[in-house]
């Protein structure tokens, strides 16, 4: 299968998933899983920045429109989108012939670094977004509170989307 028709049926996935699965659980006022943005964190390394930041803002759109908000969901996935380059070049090897995978994943970067990328990248798009929905109402310790909450089940997602379905990891056939 191609890597275009394979994301956009994680797009596809992600987005219903997150619509009509996770926005409809009430956990609590403070908890609110998110995992549509994942699938900005597993596109292929190759992808440009410009791509990245259309790919990032088309997927908060499309939330945006399902959830009736207004640039909330594109707001935090832009960011994503943007920042996601910087903390890959920190977090992968210098030399390429180490590292020679297509896509993040725990296979490619390691456990430890891979949870760190996402780790980082969840926390920046709950707090944008939250900081974004704060804006207009609330107080500091529940956007704190809901910050927190919010990006800790998002990472239990996550990690259990991880375990329960591997990629197979398909190497950059020209390293040089």
């Amino acid at each position: 299968m191609s890597d275009l028709i394979r994301n956009i049926i994680r797009f596809a996935l992600f987005i219903l998933v997150q619509v009509y699965l996770l926005n409809q659980l009430h956990l609590h006022q403070y908890i609110i899983p998110y995992i549509y943005y994942l699938f900005i964190l597993w596109l292929p390394f190759s992808v440009s920045r410009i791509n990245l930041l259309i790919i990032g803002f088309v997927t908060g759109l499309t939330l945006d429109a399902f959830s009736m908000q207004i640039g909330v969901h594109a707001a935090a996935c832009t960011l994503l989108a943007y920042v996601r380059p910087f903390v890959i070049n920190i977090l992968t090897p210098k030399d390429s012939s180490e590292f020679n995978y297509r896509e993040p994943s725990p296979r490619a970067m390691g456990w430890t670094p891979y949870l760190v990328y996402v780790l980082i990248l969840t926390i920046l798009h709950h707090f944008y977004m939250t900081f974004l929905q704060w804006l207009q109402f609330g107080n500091f310790l529940d956007f704190v509170i809901k910050v927190i909450a919010t990006t800790g089940i998002s990472m239990l997602l996550i990690i259990t989307v991880e375990l329960l379905f591997p990629r197979r990891m398909k190497f950059r056939t020209n390293t040089a």
